[in-house]
């Protein structure tokens, strides 16, 4: 490996042909993410949280027959919030996309979602939740920049100490004897732990901050005394299933199936570094991987192993700028990172 940098956006869009797209409800304080790929894409799946929502991520499996997906919907809601695929369903399949079985057309969006109903939102929706139109309009949305903080699947996410919110970033792997690689990694941050250090300013993802993309400020020194404290989402009513972070990572290199679901699981480390704790009985934590492959670079056994530890890294970073850009709306329940530490 010859060198590492940030992409040129910074967001997951810097791995070549897959675009992003947001719907929000400010009513409900809840919205839809839908990561839309221009061409079919390999893609697998790793859950490590206790209390997953999920849909259509069996087939994600290496040993099911599904190869190739054409995007993902990561939705607010809780079960409520799976309507979202039928909705990015419907606007692919307007696009005349989808695994073609005789004259039909199945678009693959396989789905997760996080609990965000207790967040200040009004959820009284009537007979059907929101999340079918918000998905299709997400969709329809999809573009190669976009917003980060509250916006789309992370306008109601919260942690245990401050809102949660949409994070993303990229890293670009150079080498001397080999085309380059792109990771890109995109997160909602909705955990029922912490990604600041004790009650500092400081983020857990600090020693891989890059440009100083989430303020710079590096590690507290000393650590303080109550580091090691743990801050646990409404403790007191902690339900299975009321806390998750879940997130793609992306690469534009060739992968198989199961080397997707390896660089998933090696991407999981990412959550560990910054956001403590995580992976517990309560989250639904969860991480796609989609391989493009528009690189054309098949990765050798290390150059695999420096993808593990890139894509660890720059979740990392995408936890912590989903942090930082997350911004003060009505009926908060919780700061934002910027009212508390911001200029």
């Amino acid at each position: 490996m010859r060198a590492i940098s940030s992409g040129r956006r910074n967001l997951i869009t810097d791995v070549e042909g897959i675009r992003v797209g947001n719907a929000s409800d400010e009513k409900v304080k809840s919205g839809v993410t839908a990561i839309i790929c221009d061409t079919t894409v390999t893609a697998s799946v790793h859950v490590m949280g206790g209390a997953p929502g999920t849909r259509e991520t069996d087939l994600l499996s290496p040993e099911n027959l599904v190869e190739d997906i054409e995007g993902l919907v990561l939705a607010g809601g809780s079960a409520f919030g799976l309507d979202a695929a039928s909705g990015v369903q419907a606007a692919l399949r307007e696009m005349g996309r989808g695994f073609k079985i005789g004259p039909h057309r199945i678009p693959i969006v396989p789905t997760a979602i996080l609990f965000d109903l207790i967040n200040g939102g009004d959820k009284d929706w009537g007979r059907f939740a929101p999340y079918r139109d918000l998905g299709y309009d997400a969709a329809n949305s999809a573009d190669i920049d976009f917003e980060l903080g509250t916006i789309g699947a992370g306008y109601g996410a919260v942690t245990a100490t401050c809102k949660g919110g949409l994070g993303s970033a990229s890293t670009i792997i150079s080498y001397d004897d080999s085309a380059d690689m792109t990771i890109g990694a995109l997160v909602i941050v909705n955990a029922l732990g912490s990604p600041m250090i004790g009650d500092t300013k400081h983020f857990w993802a600090a020693p891989f901050e890059m440009n100083n993309e989430f303020g710079g400020f590096g590690q507290p020194s000393p650590y303080p005394e109550n580091a090691r404290d743990l801050r646990i989402k409404h403790r007191d009513q902690a339900k299975p299933g009321a806390n998750t972070t879940i997130a793609v990572i992306a690469t534009d290199a060739v992968l198989t199936k199961a080397q997707a679901k390896r660089l998933a699981i090696a991407a999981h480390d990412g959550f560990a570094r910054a956001i403590w704790p995580s992976h517990t009985p309560l989250d639904g934590d969860l991480i796609f991987a989609i391989a493009t492959g528009k690189s054309g670079a098949s990765p050798s056994l290390d150059q695999q192993i420096d993808l593990g530890a890139i894509a660890a890294s720059t979740m990392s970073r995408a936890v912590a700028r989903g942090i930082f850009e997350a911004k003060k709306k009505p009926n908060d329940l919780l700061p934002t990172w910027q009212s508390k530490f911001g200029a």
